[in-house]
């Protein structure tokens, strides 16, 4: 065999070779929400029809004035790269979006410190990669939103779920921050209100939580997607209350509130120093946002009363779904998270039995009441499962009363 033939035989053998994960990725888990949603659209090319409670995203339309500005943008000519880090205008615009929740007299935030990402799925992933790293352990108050983990492993960092209990809402409490904190502990993540649950943090439990995270100097990295949506009373931000802001990252983005998901705009304002780091991450990976996103979520945030308008009348809708689904609910409503923010009920089903409840229940009740939700393990909590009611009021209490029929009829 002459050596050419021997160079293919061996290029051959090693393309034969099974794909092996690199350490970077090798422990990555897929999105559970995400499969969710997929094995529901697969159900459905089937010709089952599949209630759809696993979806995370508004079932609104983009609000006309904002669509509308996307439109004239594009006339315009907004279709180039732009700077990384976004648009001058739009940074600006976040800024002072977020300086009114600011105390008075209190330094306010510029665009400088400010990255436009796509979405605040990046721009949690930039503050993770730019803040943590090998042997950094970054408290996670858990349930949490399932890919904050797998961006602590990415970085990584240990992430170290601390569990609420359900007196509490499934909330953690500053005590119990403390005592899984160790002298490797960097960070902290907090969400409220909190996916997958609902719940909400007051005044006095971000209080505590922030100063305890300041005494210590961790990193705080606060997601306030949903802090428009809020029912019983407004949300509170880190930014009304935190006693400093040299260790605080604040994300947010317009998918939520905006009913802007498919745009994909999100953003950091965080301190320069580590603005500048997460321009740098972000130069290397995606570079900037598409332009004529940014201009649409220009719109939103400039635009004040109409924007208002909107997400008043969206949350509006909410609050009348999240009530009629309480109702649902009847006698199993015990068994639920109060849904205070958001729009997700998280129920629990440890009555179903076995190891993994939430997903026996979550796969009999797509099998014989074709009704897609998201088990609790996707959350770190298996005994609970996870239902939107980001669909219309009479589907999503058609789908909850399936659950309780479920839920009645036992394993």
């Amino acid at each position: 065999m002459c050596s050419r033939q021997i160079a293919r035989s061996l290029s051959r053998a090693l393309m034969s070779r099974p794909f092996t994960p690199s350490v970077n990725i090798a422990r990555l888990k897929e999105s559970a929400t995400l499969a969710v949603a997929a094995k529901a659209r697969s159900l459905r090319a089937q010709g089952i029809p599949v209630i759809d409670l696993g979806a995370g995203e508004p079932d609104f339309d983009t609000p006309a004035f904002i669509r509308e500005a996307a439109a004239a943008a594009v006339e315009a000519g907004a279709t180039r790269y732009t700077a990384t880090e976004g648009i001058p205008a739009l940074r600006e615009a976040i800024a002072a979006d977020a300086n009114r929740l600011l105390p008075s007299g209190a330094e306010p935030f510029t665009g400088a410190q400010v990255v436009v990402s796509n979405g605040s799925k990046q721009s949690l992933y930039n503050a993770c990669v730019a803040c943590f790293g090998p042997g950094d352990e970054v408290l996670v108050p858990t349930p949490s939103w399932t890919s904050y983990y797998e961006m602590l492993e990415l970085a990584r960092a240990t992430a170290v779920p601390v569990f609420g209990t359900a007196a509490q809402g499934l909330k953690v409490t500053a005590e119990q921050l403390a005592a899984a904190a160790t002298p490797r502990t960097r960070g902290l993540m907090l969400n409220s209100p909190c996916n997958p649950t609902g719940a909400v943090y007051t005044r006095a439990e971000l209080d505590a939580i922030l100063s305890l995270a300041d005494q210590h100097g961790w990193w705080v990295i606060s997601d306030e997607i949903y802090l428009r949506i809020a029912y019983d009373a407004p949300a509170t931000s880190v930014l009304q209350c935190a006693p400093a802001r040299d260790r605080l990252i604040l994300i947010n983005g317009v998918a939520k509130a905006y009913a802007m998901t498919g745009w994909r705009i999100g953003w950091s304002i965080a301190p320069l120093e580590v603005t500048r780091a997460m321009i740098a991450v972000q130069s290397h990976t995606t570079s900037n946002p598409a332009a004529v996103s940014q201009h649409a979520a220009l719109a939103a945030l400039t635009r004040v009363d109409d924007a208002n308008a909107a997400i008043d009348a969206m949350v509006r809708a909410f609050h009348r779904r999240r009530d009629a689904v309480l109702e649902a609910l009847g006698a199993a409503r015990a068994l639920a998270v109060h849904p205070a923010g958001a729009f997700y009920l998280y129920l629990d089903v440890s009555s179903f039995g076995g190891d993994d409840p939430g997903a026996r229940f979550s796969a009999a009740l797509l099998d014989a009441h074709q009704v897609a939700v998201v088990p609790g393990s996707a959350f770190l909590t298996p005994s609970w499962i996870r239902a939107s009611y980001a669909t219309t009021e009479a589907i999503a209490v058609d789908g909850v009363q399936r659950m309780v029929r479920l839920l009645a009829a036992g394993a």
